[in-house]
């Protein structure tokens, strides 16, 4: 009976533990730091932002319609366009994005430590400067 009894505890134990949502990853956190327009290429925009991953954020699937340039702050994040290989930057490396690209892989590379990166956005004048994908 004691058999019986432990299973069943066992098993309500593993059904209330599959049945707990799963925490939702942090999300980045995005500060403007410059929205410039480039006299040289009528329509066109600099815009430079500065993103926090928090210890494990992750970012949705998106493209920006620009080019990107990022370089890494501080800490380690892993990007990824379709297509394209995932890579891991540490402090002091480079990304780069083009305007067709779709950015299917955005993290913080550790799930302890943040990371930040600036990025420099050249697009066109006003707009978003992400767009999420499907």
């Amino acid at each position: 009976m004691k058999t019986v009894a432990s299973i069943a505890a066992t098993m309500m134990v593993s059904c209330f533990m599959v049945a707990q949502p799963a925490a939702a990853a942090p999300e980045a956190i995005v500060t403007p730091l410059l929205t410039e327009a480039l006299p040289d290429y009528p329509g066109k925009e600099a815009t430079m932002i500065m993103v926090e991953y928090p210890p494990g954020a992750v970012d949705p699937v998106h493209r920006h319609d620009a080019h990107a340039f990022v370089y890494v702050l501080e800490g380690s994040i892993v990007m990824g366009v379709r297509g394209g290989k995932e890579v891991t930057l540490k402090a002091g490396e480079t990304f780069q994005e083009r305007p067709n690209d779709i950015h299917t892989v955005g993290r913080n590379a550790s799930n302890t430590q943040p990371a930040k990166f600036v990025v420099l956005l050249l697009k066109k004048k006003g707009a978003p400067i992400l767009t999420p994908v499907k």
